[in-house]
């Protein structure tokens, strides 16, 4: 859905009156209340003056709506730039479920924001980008600060509107939010010219606009129910099946899915092992998880992918970061099943023995009820107790681990420190690159939407920000952005919106002085060039930076004798705190899937035990993306 609707606005069907219907406002007025309407309780943006008429009306209605304790109910929470209001808005709504909302002006304040748009889209985020946009008669004149949104957006977006007939503004912004939330999230984009936002309108209280080919191929998936037979198949393979793995992806967390997801996994005793954006869907503390697979997957985990023989795909795409060569991703498995909400992404890569499109949660239910009435228990019969002894020597086996006797302050025991003080309890963001991997290696996740960070697009500079928007879903948890020297360098002006609305965000910078992972492939795969990643990042004092940005805690951490000492004071001080990690600059991400290899070649390192150790230079064509 990329082009932009022409239909004519229609009213919804609910009776009930909104007490505001008849009210005469302005456009921009129309479009701060249904923010409100909508449940939005917070808004990440940058104001320009084709934005400024909704900013004003924003002010004017905290302003009428204050609370008893001062507080205002639409906070507008200002980024150091619009790129930092998207990535805000993004961990908002993955930390909360809800829609994230960020609020730009037209031209540059509209383009800085097509990174997040794009980052939200590839990893199934719902947010609404409201961009001011010329006045209407001006739009193709090249007029002060115009670009072409719907042109840019409209191929990285899951919509685009372009509203130029102010009657349909409130029905755009309802069903804007309408289509974010709905079958696979995404992110949408409304671009509203200035004199729209200045029109005189009545507000209605109600109203979408016809979107009847979205609606029905909707109602087709949502509403859609396995058939007995369906469940009978599934049921078969299973029983069939001695070593079963559930493959899980962000598609369960997107869907709210993690609690069938689970009962499902406990109830048929399968080991659960998940990708990256899956992270939190099962709780990685539990015998049977495996926690992560994948590129740099735990061992363990991949070769559990290796040895199962029933691979079962929830909300997961076998992208390239998991099955990096399809034809030997899970070659053991003599069945394969895929439950997705997206007709596209069926045999898409893999192809599959059976599938299903609707509902996760209402169809994994629907398969552990068909299962009690039929009396199908293979846990209760034993028959995968040898699979589970199985799991249990692999992760025995094949533990991450890493130089435990070195001088050097090693990352992974960083993390291992802030992870035994958290409990797999605090919300973790992340920048992209190597901290990122030991990130999703070593810290635990007890529940859903804890673990935020750029997956598909691989954006640095997200973890900052999106930490700021998570701490304002949840207020009541610790959020912890564990970021690398070059990362956060992309959004550091991020740094004072932290001390500016005092959140107690805690900022944890492994620093390498280099882009890690891109120095980890050129040792492995370039025979130790080290084209760019040379040259820069030696002379940035982020310890400075961060005091001159306000943090009144501003460490840094070079000592390893020090580590237990520094991490406990870092995670109990009272307020927005800064850590500075100087870690072994030759630390790397290991176990590693090499460009072209499978996950039998993966190379494990030196400290995590292989079944059959790779040399880096055994690998195919080096191909890091």
């Amino acid at each position: 859905m990329n082009a932009m609707l022409q239909e004519q606005a229609i009213p919804a069907t609910d009776a009930k009156a909104h007490p505001l219907a008849g009210t005469p406002m302005s456009g921009a007025e129309i479009v701060v209340q249904v923010l409100a309407d909508e449940g939005v309780d917070v808004i990440f943006g940058y104001s320009g003056g084709a934005i400024l008429p909704v900013y004003d009306a924003v002010f004017r209605f905290n302003h009428q709506h204050l609370a008893d304790d001062g507080s205002e109910p639409l906070p507008l929470i200002v980024p150091a730039n619009e790129q930092g209001a998207g990535f805000m808005a993004q961990g908002y709504a993955r930390a909360s479920g809800k829609v994230g909302v960020a609020l730009v002006t037209s031209g540059p304040g509209a383009t800085n924001t097509v990174t997040p748009v794009r980052d939200a889209m590839a990893d199934s985020v719902p947010i609404v980008v409201i961009c001011g946009q010329v006045p209407t008669g001006s739009i193709g004149t090249d007029a002060f600060q115009e670009a072409p949104v719907s042109s840019i957006m409209g191929s990285c977006a899951k919509h685009v509107f372009l509203v130029t007939d102010s009657s349909r503004l409130e029905a755009t912004m309802r069903t804007a939010f309408e289509v974010a939330r709905s079958g696979r999230p995404g992110p949408v984009v409304i671009d509203i010219p200035k004199d729209i936002q200045n029109a005189s309108l009545r507000f209605s209280g109600r109203g979408q606009l016809p979107i009847p080919g979205y609606r029905s191929r909707l109602r087709a998936v949502t509403e859609a129910r396995l058939r007995p037979e369906e469940c009978t198949a599934f049921l078969d393979a299973l029983g069939r099946a001695e070593r079963p793995l559930l493959y899980v992806g962000g598609g369960v967390i997107a869907a709210e899915a993690s609690r069938a997801l689970r009962a499902f996994a406990e109830a048929f005793g399968i080991p659960v092992t998940t990708t990256l954006m899956g992270i939190g869907a099962s709780d990685t503390t539990e015998a049977l998880s495996l926690h992560m697979l994948g590129m740099h997957g735990t061992a363990f985990a991949n070769y559990a992918v290796v040895d199962c023989d029933f691979l079962i795909s929830v909300g997961a795409r076998f992208d390239d970061r998991v099955a990096g060569v399809p034809d030997l991703f899970a070659r053991k498995a003599k069945y394969i099943a895929q439950f997705d909400i997206d007709p596209a992404e069926i045999d898409k890569v893999k192809r599959v023995d059976w599938h299903h499109l609707g509902d996760i949660s209402l169809a994994l239910d629907n398969l552990r009820e068909h299962a009690a009435r039929r009396g199908f228990d293979p846990r209760g019969q034993g028959s995968y107790a040898d699979w589970h002894a199985h799991i249990a020597d692999l992760k025995k086996t094949h533990a991450l681990n890493f130089d435990r006797g070195s001088a050097l302050i090693q990352p992974y025991a960083v993390i291992e420190e802030i992870n035994r003080l958290t409990r797999g309890e605090a919300i973790i963001s992340t920048g992209v690159g190597q901290h990122q991997m030991w990130a999703a290696q070593y810290f635990d996740f007890t529940e859903p939407r804890r673990w935020l960070t750029s997956g598909s697009m691989g954006t640095m500079g997200f973890g900052l920000p999106a930490a700021i928007g998570a701490q304002f879903a949840r207020r009541d948890l610790m959020v912890i952005d564990i970021d690398g020297d070059a990362s956060i360098r992309m959004n550091i002006g991020e740094l004072e919106t932290v001390t500016t609305y005092d959140l107690p965000v805690k900022v944890v910078v492994l620093n390498n002085c280099g882009d890690g992972m891109v120095r980890q492939w050129q040792k492995l795969f370039f025979k130790g060039r080290f084209s760019a990643t040379d040259k820069s990042l030696h002379k940035k004092d982020f310890i400075k930076a961060a005091e001159a940005d306000g943090f009144r805690y501003a460490v840094r951490l070079d000592r390893n004798a020090d580590l237990k000492r520094v991490i406990a004071e870092f995670i109990a001080f009272d307020g927005p705190a800064f850590l500075e990690v100087m870690i072994d600059p030759d630390a790397c991400v290991y176990p590693m899937v090499g460009p072209g290899m499978s996950y039998a070649q993966m190379i494990t390192g030196d400290h995590i035990a292989s079944r059959d150790p790779v040399r880096a230079e055994e690998s195919g064509p080096a191909e890091m993306f």
